[in-house]
This record gives structure tokens, sequence and C-alpha cells, in this order.
């Protein structure tokens, strides 16, 4: 197959996978706005795809939706920017599978006039997205850190921890919440920007998940091997959560393990109400799609850009720590709670 076959054949697949329909131009001077997720099977990005939906209905923008094959995947995002330049996009919403890899590309759209918004995510740098629409990952890290502290020191328990990071890339997400759960439980952390160089006996190890029930199953199972007296788990998300617990229910360990985690979705709160992770930060991602597209709407009508949250480098779209075992000086909320506001 020649290059020039080739290409257009990722096109054409480009286009199959647009969500909202094929196409290489708006009619009637519809804004429109792409998005680009990390994958498009986590229920934190169908959640997210469902407010861009919500948003472009009530603005009267077209969306077009784009995903990677799997976490980590920056060559299919690469090409959804180009196939968005391409279609006169007028913004384009994306959650990086790879912080730094995809820059050039960003700026590219950046060169033709797009306005780009990096949601959940930040670009490294940062400024290399006109905005950033986000959880405070690092104090969501820290919420679930504070939490596990004060419950361990309550119950006299000596903590072994285990960390289930997300992938070998550490991009800015990873290593946020990887370091302000670590800081949140008192530990020295040394370079904040880098996962696994704390020297604490109190760490087990690090391990990798992809963000999937596959990966934490796997992760821990290895970290079980290194160090069977496990009494603690970080995890980077709900997804990574459930597959720890199988593989310690499988090990018998289950009921010797505290489980905490970050994103507050409708399955993993249920997991808080049922005993299985002990407490998670809730983020809110249908409404950071909601904003973003709006904000593309409002660049297309009037060329305005978003502001960032006062103090913060990004636009802060919250954070809730949900428990059922509140601990003393650390604010919560309970899993009722946390079952109304799922991922809204």
């Amino acid at each position: 197959m020649t290059k020039s076959v080739r290409a257009s054949a990722a096109v054409v697949a480009l286009l199959l996978l647009a969500g909202c329909g094929g196409g290489s131009s708006t009619g009637g001077g519809e804004v429109l706005v792409g998005l680009v997720t990390k994958t498009d099977t986590n229920p934190f990005f169908v959640k997210m795809k469902e407010g861009a939906q919500q948003a472009a209905g009530t603005t009267g923008a077209k969306l077009q939706s784009f995903a990677g094959k799997q976490d980590g995947d920056n060559q299919t995002q690469v090409d959804a920017i180009e196939n968005l330049i391409g279609a006169g996009a007028k913004g384009i919403l994306i959650t990086p599978n790879d912080s730094k890899g995809i820059v050039p590309s960003v700026d590219k759209a950046r060169q033709a006039g797009l306005l780009v918004i990096a949601l959940d995510t930040q670009l490294e740098p940062a400024d290399a997205a006109d905005a950033t629409f986000a959880t405070d990952n690092y104090q969501a890290g820290l919420l679930i850190g504070k939490w596990a502290k004060a419950t361990f020191e309550k119950s006299g328990k000596q903590a072994k921890i285990a960390l289930l990071d997300l992938s070998p890339n550490q991009v800015s997400v990873d290593v946020q919440r990887d370091q302000g759960f670590l800081e949140g439980f008192g530990v020295d952390v040394k370079d904040k920007s880098r996962i696994g160089d704390e020297s604490d006996p109190r760490i087990v190890g690090h391990d990798v998940t992809d963000g999937a029930p596959e990966g934490g199953r796997t992760a821990m199972e290895n970290l079980l091997q290194k160090d069977s007296g496990i009494t603690l788990v970080y995890t980077i998300n709900e997804p990574a959560a459930a597959g720890a617990y199988e593989a310690l229910k499988a090990a018998g360990k289950e009921k010797d393990v505290v489980i905490v985690s970050v994103d507050g979705g409708c399955p993993g709160v249920g997991n808080v109400k049922d005993g299985i992770i002990g407490a998670t930060s809730q983020q809110y991602p249908l409404k950071m799609a909601q904003m973003g597209v709006e904000a593309v709407a409002k660049f297309a009508k009037d060329g305005t850009k978003p502001s960032n949250t006062a103090g913060k480098a990004f636009v802060d779209t919250g954070v809730t720590l949900i428990t059922d075992q509140p601990a003393s000086g650390v604010e919560s909320k309970d899993s009722a709670w946390g079952l109304q506001n799922c991922w809204g």
C-alpha cells in the first residue's frame, strides 16, 4: 500500500469514528467543535461526550467526536486534530493521551485559528492550550491522602502502600493525583513532578494500570507478590480500583486493605456504598465538556477566550471527597450525595 493510499484510508477511518456524523464542513454558519478523548470506552469519557452533545444542542454548535484506541494512543489523536483543522472546526476540546507528544499538533491547530481547550488533563506545558478545564487533580489526590492518613491514625494500623498509576508516560493527571495522595498521607515526594522517586519505607511500590479493571487486577497481583502485607491501595481511577479489589478478593485480603481512588463516577460511588472503595474524589466531566463547547461557541461569536479560576493556571471544575466513613478534619459528602451528583 502506498503512502498516499494509507493516508486516505486513515482520513476515511477517522470520519467513520466521528461521533456526530461525517462531513468536512458545516452548513448554515454552524460552529464546528471537535471533542478528542483518550478513549471512547471509559465511562468518564462517555459522560464527557454526553456533556459536549448537550451543550452543542443548546448553543447550536455541531460536534464531531474522536477517541484514541486506548490510553496512551497519541497518533489517533494527532490524526483527529489534522482532520478537524481540515474540516474547518472553530475549536477542539482534548483529553490528551500524551501531554507532551500532542503539543506540535495543538500548535498547528492554534496557528490555524482554532481555540484549543484541554479537558481533565493539562498539556505540557499547560499554556500550549488556550485554556484547561479540569479537576484540580493534585487536590483530588490530596483529599484521599488526608482521609487515608486520618483513617489509619484512628485505627492504629500500619500502612504498607501500593500505588496503581496510569501509564509509564507520567502524564500530568497521573503525576498530580499520585503526588497529591502521597503528600496528603505525609510522604516526602522529593520531586513533585515525578512518580516513584520517594524513599519512604511504607511504600511497597508503583505499577501501571492503563486506567482499566484488567490493568488494576494485574498491577495489584504484581505488588502483592512483592509484599503480601499491603494495607493501603491508591488507584488512579475507579475502574483500576475495581480490578485491584478483584485481585485482593482472590487473595483473600479484601477485608484487610483500604482502597482510595479518584473519579466519583456512579459505579465507583456505588463501590464506596458497598465498602469496596473507602473514599474517592469526585470530579465532574459532564460539566467540563459543557463548559468547553460553550467557550468555543463564544470564541466563534466574538473572539473571547476563557479566563482561569482566580489563583490557578486553569479553570477549576470542582472536586468533592465521597466516603461513608468520614474522617476528622477532612470535609466530605456521603455516597448518597455522591450518587445524586456523580459526574454531573
